[in-house]
C-alpha cells in the first residue's frame, strides 16, 4: 500500500518511522517545510517527499492528515482534486465534532474520511522528536460517523494494528470530545495553571517527583492547544467548572478541619486511580 502522510511533524514523522520499515507499505511525505522533507528522506522514513501535495497524493490510496485542526478543511478543499477515486483519508486531530462533520460535508462523493486518534502525543514538536515507539503503549480510538463505510473502519483498525498500539476502540464524535475534554484537555489546563500559580523557578532545586509528574504536560505547543481548546470550548468549560467545584469542596473540608471527609476523598481517589494502573 502506498501511504501519504501530510505533515511531518512529531506525529506525522512518528507514523512514518513506525510504518516505513513494513515491507507491504511505501510511505510518501508532504510538508510545507523543505528542510523537514529532506530530514525525512535522510532518515529513510519516506520514499519520496514534496511541499506540493499534487506531486504525491495521487499515488496513494491512504492519506493520513497529521495537520493542525484548522488546516484540515482548507487542505482538503484545495487538494482533494488530486486524489484518486476511492482514496481513504484519516485525520488524527484531537477534537472531532467541529472538524469531521464540516469536512465530510465538502468531501467528494468518491472519497472517504475516517477519523482516528492515537492517544500518544508528546510535549515536544517537530520531526526531530519523532519516535516509532510512541505508539507502543497507546490507546487508539476510531471515530466513525454515519458517512463511514465498514471498509474504512476496518482500514482504520488495521492501521492501529500496524502501528502496534496497545488498545483499539471506537467512539462517536460526541463521546470522543467529552472523553478528551476530561482526560486530556482538563489535565493540560491543570498543569498549565499550576505552573502559572507562582513564579516558581527558584524552587527547581527542591522539587520532587510529584511536582515533575504533575506538570510534565505544562510544556505545551501553544498554537496547537489553543486550537484544540477553542474547538472543544463548551465541553472543556464544563469540565473546568466541575474541577473547580471539586477543588472548592476539598478546600472547604480543609478549612473546617473535616479530617473524615478529607480521608474519604483520599480513599476515593486512590481507589479510582488504581483502575488506571492496569
Amino acid at each position: 500500500m502506498n501511504i501519504a502522510i501530510i505533515g511531518l511533524g512529531l506525529m506525522g514523522a512518528s507514523f512514518a518511522k513506525r510504518l516505513s520499515p513494513q515491507k507491504d507499505k511505501i510511505i510518501y511525505g508532504v510538508d510545507q517545510n523543505e528542510q523537514t522533507i529532506q530530514t525525512a528522506l535522510d532518515l529513510n522514513i519516506i520514499k519520496e517527499g514534496s511541499t506540493k501535495p499534487s506531486e504525491i497524493v495521487g499515488k496513494c490510496k491512504l492519506v493520513i492528515l497529521a495537520l493542525y485542526p484548522s488546516m484540515i478543511k482548507p487542505w482538503i478543499e484545495e487538494n482533494q482534486q488530486y486524489l484518486e477515486s476511492k482514496t481513504i483519508l484519516m485525520d488524527i486531530s484531537g477534537v472531532k465534532t467541529n472538524i469531521i462533520k464540516p469536512v465530510q460535508s465538502i468531501l467528494r462523493d468518491d472519497l472517504e474520511l475516517i477519523s482516528i486518534h492515537p492517544m500518544c502525543g508528546r510535549e515536544s514538536k517537530g520531526i526531530d522528536f519523532a519516535q516509532a515507539d510512541i505508539f507502543d503503549n497507546a490507546n487508539f480510538i476510531i471515530v466513525p460517523t454515519e458517512k463511514n463505510t465498514q471498509k474504512a473502519i476496518e482500514s482504520a483498525k488495521q492501521l492501529g494494528k500496524d502501528l502496534r498500539v496497545k488498545n483499539i476502540s471506537k467512539l462517536s464524535c460526541e463521546e470522543h470530545d467529552k472523553m478528551i475534554g476530561f482526560l486530556s484537555q482538563l489535565t493540560h489546563v491543570i498543569a498549565v495553571s499550576l505552573m502559572n500559580t507562582h513564579d516558581n523557578s527558584h524552587l527547581v532545586e527542591y522539587t520532587g517527583d510529584s511536582f515533575r509528574d504533575l506538570t510534565r504536560i505544562a510544556t505545551i505547543n501553544e498554537d496547537l492547544w489553543s486550537e484544540l481548546f477553542l474547538l472543544n470550548k463548551d465541553i472543556l468549560l464544563e469540565e473546568i467548572d466541575q474541577f473547580l467545584d471539586s477543588t472548592k469542596h476539598f478546600r472547604d473540608s480543609l478549612e473546617k478541619e473535616d479530617v473524615s471527609e478529607m480521608k474519604r476523598l483520599f480513599i476515593q481517589s486512590t481507589k479510582r486511580r488504581k483502575l488506571f494502573n492496569k
